[in-house]
């Protein structure tokens, strides 16, 4: 993922109104932030852990979204895997991920869901530069299919949210 100032993330964010933007807590100054090793920025807020963020290139332009994420349940007994990167995790750290949509369903109340890490380190996790709790099943596909694989969810999440075709146009009606 290219490198993004701070006010960058602030002003991408697709579901939020530019106030919530701008008060929103970062993960870590941009500057101090592993880019070549991210596909997205997904952080929770430390500030009000029932809030995350996930910023990620969709077509030319980069777009963010608010997300509230859901408390998991502190078991180690029963497995989840993330959506995302595949990564198979005790339940505590696999969350709901729900992102109000775009436009007039979301002024309606309408959201998306996912169940992702609850820490959003899909980037590193795929990259093995973060081991899960739980062991992983041996997958069959290479390195970069992952990664691919990976892009590719969170664009359909995404764009699932906006209602835009990959291109980050917005569709007819």
């Amino acid at each position: 993922m290219q490198p993004l100032t701070a006010a960058e993330i602030r002003s991408c964010l697709a579901n939020t109104s530019k106030g919530e933007g701008q008060r929103l807590t970062l993960p870590a100054p941009p500057e101090h932030l592993a880019w070549p090793d991210l596909d997205f920025l997904g952080w929770r807020d430390a500030k009000a852990p029932g809030r995350a963020y996930l910023v990620t290139p969709l077509g030319p332009t980069v777009v963010g979204l608010a997300l509230s994420a859901t408390v998991p349940p502190r078991t180690l007994m029963r497995s989840s895997m993330c959506e995302f990167c595949h990564t198979l995790h005790d339940a505590a750290s696999i969350a709901l991920f729900s992102a109000r949509l775009a436009g007039a369903a979301g002024r309606a109340g309408n959201t998306a869901g996912t169940y992702a890490c609850t820490d959003l380190a899909c980037s590193l996790y795929i990259r093995n530069l973060r081991k899960p709790f739980l062991p992983q099943p041996q997958e069959t596909i290479t390195p970069q299919e992952r990664i691919a694989r990976l892009r590719q969810k969170v664009t359909a999440f995404v764009t699932r949210v906006l209602d835009t075709d990959s291109s980050g146009s917005r569709q007819a009606a």
